[in-house]
């Protein structure tokens, strides 16, 4: 549960976060059942590293809608912010955590991949610190910068673990049995035909590993030739073959190859005299020209009818190898040529190829049984037309095959202002003719012509002429429609007869045996690196042989290796289009975390408060409007009773009659106040949302009512 710290330590800062929010905002709500559900559900998936979709549901849930539903709109973009907040610090917890366990994991993969165990690499550094105790090396005396230091192991020239029928490591410094070619290229000029290239023995330029070295190309442009005797010939028989080398391209690769010839044993072989024709049974190795980057697994094959050698090429690798020939690093190549007809090839212990010889290669190693007959011909009446034109078609009347494609437009008009009489270009008249022309060598001199000034406020100037348009009568050349050809005979082909050449042999893996390994060749580039070369039968032997060689190589170089940034940096300066991937890639996230993570002032919020559910409003205000219908029927029978009253007093009581008027009039303007005061005190109600909203409506209507 220790990788999943981070994660937690995360979820407590939000946590805090909401408890602060919730309970000086809440009004006095409880916030404990939302903090502790989100807690159950962001836990369990941290535990799993994974995403839950339900954890950002109950989040929209609980804080899109619910006691905030009313608030303004800053107030839920406040929640969504901190929903946002919560999610991005889960996210990147998990990345953390991630990358952690990735770099506790970077050690042991490359121990494994190179066949060391705990044990060995801890042999490697305290045998490090011995030699420097032995040395007298004291770090108080010369301390390197953190940034300068480099990594480096304590290396042992590998020795076989088994059979072996060649092995060099060159860690003695010198070419011991190997010779250089003193011939010439048969085919090539006179001054580039000598084997002249030079070959050293020396340490990588980079990623040095104390104590190795390496055979060297050291010369462009030139011939090389270098060749060692094996300690015995290899015989194709019932064992294995196992060919592995490594090559480092240094400075890059143009236009060369890095690959080995196994020489034939074919009598006496005279090294000094080893060119590009010389016999061999296999060659082996990267090759590489323009952008054809190869994998070379060319073997020659003996015909057994005329003893004629021929060359078979395996099919090319299914991967990408260009970043073995560009990455300026040591790299691995195994060959494994099994009895049973079976190849494989390796590139740093990884499969690039496999494949059969007896299916696998071109041109294949058996000829076909059956060829076609040489002398047979096709005859003359044989119809390979599988369509023909109708001959009973016939062309129509009205075809008019002269009839242009263009002709020219009858409806258009010359543009008003079109200056016929004026010339479309004039000579510069501010052009003069050069002091050094010379009218006997360049003829006479003319101005240059230049757009007609008249010409430029106009439609144009010169011959004004129709413009063209397509020919609504051209059809063109006529031709038949083409029908099935009933005496058509197919696509002839030439008799199949037995092949004279025919053989089968299904053993190629029994080629001519070799003695010696080679290196024959061109190189537009320099300083290609050569090191610890193995022949054997046994692909554990070579493994453990490239444990002890490669495999520190490769453990230098990653150790050695720039960090992302670097690495990022080098990368965008070979190609600066990356400069807008890195922009967009570190912009956008941080667009979006200022966006969705800025923190708010809290003063920035208005809260209002909630209104109070109503209950069936239309209802109550259909039975209001049938109380005021009865009301309004009442109080029209009770004025026509007191109106038919007052005319029989009218004679009466007319001063009484003139002061009830006068009462009434002040009785209707007291109550239009009253009515107005009502009307804003049920607008008042309305925002606060008052219990007596309805009844205070009520009222007014009746008053209305009676004062109608």
């Amino acid at each position: 549960m220790r990788n999943f710290k981070a994660p937690l330590s995360c979820w407590n800062s939000f946590e805090r976060h909401i408890r602060t929010e919730l309970s000086s905002e809440a009004s006095g709500l409880s916030w404990c059942y939302e903090v502790n559900t989100l807690r159950s559900l962001f836990k369990p998936n941290v535990l799993n590293n994974k995403p839950s979709s339900s954890l950002v549901t109950f989040a929209k849930k609980q804080f899109g809608i619910g006691r905030f539903s009313s608030a303004p709109t800053q107030r839920k973009m406040h929640i969504r912010r901190s929903m946002w907040r919560m999610l991005l610090l889960y996210f990147l917890a998990v990345a953390v955590v991630t990358a952690h366990e990735q770099a506790n994991g970077e050690q042991s993969d490359v121990s494994e991949e190179i066949g060391l165990d705990e044990e060995d690499m801890e042999a490697l550094i305290t045998d490090e610190e011995e030699e420097d105790k032995a040395t007298g090396f004291d770090e108080d005396e010369q301390k390197i910068p953190a940034s300068d230091k480099v990594f480096q192991v304590t290396y042992k020239t590998p020795v076989p673990t088994g059979d072996v029928y060649f092995a060099e490591t060159f860690d003695d410094g010198s070419l011991g049995r190997w010779q250089l070619s003193k011939t010439v290229k048969g085919d090539a000029d006179d001054d580039i035909a000598k084997y002249d290239g030079k070959w050293a023995v020396e340490q990588l330029k980079v990623n040095k590993v104390p104590g190795d070295q390496g055979l060297v190309l050291k010369s462009r442009a030139k011939h090389h030739a270098i060749s060692a005797m094996l300690d015995k010939p290899f015989i194709f028989a019932n064992e294995p073959l196992v060919v592995q080398y490594e090559v480092n391209f240094q400075d890059g690769i143009d236009c060369g190859g890095a690959y080995v010839k196994l020489l034939s044993d074919t009598g006496d072989v005279n090294l000094e005299q080893f060119h590009d024709r010389t016999p061999y049974t296999i060659m082996f190795g990267p090759d590489k020209c323009g952008e054809d980057y190869k994998l070379h697994f060319i073997f020659n094959h003996q015909n057994p009818l005329n003893k004629d050698l021929e060359e078979k090429h395996a099919k090319r690798p299914d991967v990408d190898l260009k970043k073995f020939y560009t990455d300026k690093k040591t790299h691995l190549y195994t060959l494994v040529l099994k009895p049973d007809n079976s190849y494989e090839m390796f590139v740093d212990q990884s499969s690039v190829s496999s494949g059969t010889l007896l299916q696998d290669v071109v041109p294949p190693v058996n000829p076909p049984k059956e060829i076609d007959d040489p002398n047979d011909t096709k005859p003359q009446d044989w119809d390979e037309r599988a369509k023909i034109p109708d001959p009973e078609a016939a062309k129509p009347d009205d075809w008019d095959e002269d009839a242009p494609a263009k002709i020219e437009d009858p409806d258009a008009v010359q543009p008003d202002g079109w200056l016929e009489e004026e010339l479309e270009f004039i000579s510069d008249p501010n052009a003069e003719k050069p002091e050094d022309w010379d009218v006997e060598m360049d003829g006479e001199w003319e101005a240059p012509q230049i757009p007609n000034p008249a010409c430029e406020a106009t439609p144009g100037c010169g011959p004004w002429k129709r413009p063209m348009i397509n020919n609504p009568r051209y059809k063109g050349k006529w031709k038949a429609p083409l029908v099935d050809n009933l005496n058509y005979q197919g696509v002839w082909k030439p008799r199949k007869i037995n092949n004279p050449e025919y053989f089968e042999d299904l053993q190629p893996f029994r080629m001519t045996p070799f003695k010696a390994v080679g290196l024959e060749l061109w190189s537009m580039t320099s300083d290609i690196y050569f090191d610890n070369f193995i022949i054997t039968s046994h692909k554990d032997v070579s493994d453990r042989w490239a444990s002890d060689s490669w495999g520190l190589k490769k453990l230098v170089a990653s150790a050695n290796e720039p960090g992302m940034f670097a690495q990022l940096m080098m990368a965008a300066e070979e190609r600066p289009w990356l400069w807008v991937v890195y922009i967009l890639t570190v912009g956008l996230p941080l667009g979006l975390v200022v966006l969705f993570c800025w923190p708010k002032k809290a003063d920035d919020y208005v809260y209002k408060k909630v209104d109070v559910p109503q209950a069936d409003v239309e209802e109550e205000e259909q039975e209001g409007e049938e109380e005021e219908d009865e009301e309004k029927a009442e109080e029209a029978d009770k004025d026509v009773k007191d109106a038919e009253s007052a005319e029989s007093e009218a004679g009466d009581h007319a001063e009484l009659d003139a002061e009830n008027i006068n009462g009434e009039e002040q009785e209707e303007d007291d109550e239009d106040e009253e009515s107005k005061t009502s009307e804003r005190r049920l607008e008042v109600e309305a925002e606060g949302g008052g219990d007596g909203v309805e009844s205070n409506k009520q009222a007014v209507r009746k008053r209305k009512v009676r004062k109608d």
